[in-house]
């Protein structure tokens, strides 16, 4: 990381290290103007994560999960269930490639190995500090191992869902994909016709 000029004096304090990390960061920024003020902000995080939307040109299929989410039930939002795209937290000593491979086997139950990177992003970066690596992978019929369905030692009900790409883009005007992950790579597919 450069060191930038207009940030001095960070500090840093655990405010909560439950599942994720929560910390109050305190910094002095210099503004256009000359000015120094000191800042406070906080920033969540737990590792970066991956995310990935298998799809079958041939059938014209995707593959999605639909799970329970507190933060989705919490805000009043289609109790709590979200359709999304595969993903995951990146394990320690893991790539972001050998991490999305383990998630689609354990999530939606499918061996995949034609991955194709597509971005790194940061989904909420005025207080979240973790990146997704987006990707994208073909699937056939005869990639499917099980069932998937998530680890339940992870707390984990997933069903896997199969739906045209067309239905995929209605459910975004419906309203039923609200997961930004999943609206990103599923216009990425649109924009660069993986999928005609």
């Amino acid at each position: 990381m450069t060191k930038d000029k207009r940030i001095k004096n960070i500090t840093s304090t655990v405010l909560s290290n439950f599942w994720g990390k929560l910390e109050r960061i305190d910094f002095d920024f210099k503004f256009k103007s000359g000015k120094w003020k000191r800042i406070a902000h906080e920033a969540y995080g737990k590792s970066d994560g991956v995310a990935i939307l298998l799809y079958n040109a041939e059938s014209k299929k995707v593959l999605l999960s639909k799970q329970f989410r507190i933060p989705v039930y919490i805000s009043g939002v289609s109790d709590g269930v979200s359709i999304e795209v595969c993903g995951g937290a990146i394990d320690d000593g893991e790539s972001p490639e050998t991490s999305v491979i383990r998630e689609v086997k354990e999530e939606l139950g499918y061996n995949v190995s034609n991955l194709k990177a597509v971005s790194t992003v940061f989904l909420s970066p005025g207080i979240v500090r973790e990146r997704v690596h987006l990707f994208t992978g073909n699937y056939t019929d005869s990639d499917r191992i099980d069932n998937g369905g998530g680890l339940e030692t992870e707390n984990e009900e997933i069903e896997v869902l199969e739906v045209t790409f067309t239905k995929a883009m209605e459910m975004i005007d419906l309203g039923e994909i609200i997961d930004a992950r999943t609206i990103m790579l599923l216009q990425h597919i649109k924009i660069n016709e993986l999928i005609d």
